[in-house]
């Protein structure tokens, strides 16, 4: 698996399991990767825009942002999906149970009272954030 990443979350992408970590401050993805089966793409515009040269033939672009252009998916001779989720609470619950055995982890790097929910909304705004932002919300006291 191929990760991008500034330098300092090399090490961390690694430990999620990437073979390669190219960084995106100082690399050209497009240039070092090709022959891709499966990209995601999380940021969307121009990256998903070079992402075409990456892919192979016969594979995939899967972008969680933007539906990807499909006249570009023929010409590449890809398949191209945009993923996105909807609400489900079987499917949170199940996921749930998965988190509280262990099977599923979670790395939260930002906690905010609810209070600071403007706070939080900045911190994801930063593009920057490894992990998930969680609001905490406490019940009122009676």
């Amino acid at each position: 698996m191929i990760a991008t990443a500034s330098a300092a979350n090399h090490e961390y992408l690694k430990g999620l399991g990437a073979d390669e970590v190219i960084d995106y401050n100082t690399e050209k993805f497009w240039e070092k990767a090709r022959g891709v089966g499966v990209v995601l793409d999380a940021v969307g515009g121009e990256t998903q825009e070079q992402s075409w040269q990456v892919v192979k033939r016969g594979g995939r672009l899967v972008s969680i942002l933007q539906p990807p252009s499909q006249d570009k998916a023929r010409e590449h001779g890809v398949t191209a999906v945009v993923f996105l989720m909807e609400r489900n609470a079987e499917q949170l619950v199940e996921i749930g149970k998965l988190l509280d055995d262990g099977t599923l982890k979670a790395v939260t790097t930002h906690t905010f009272p609810l209070a600071e929910a403007a706070k939080a909304h900045e911190q994801s705004e930063t593009k920057h954030t490894r992990g998930k932002i969680v609001l905490e919300v406490v019940p009122a006291e009676e």
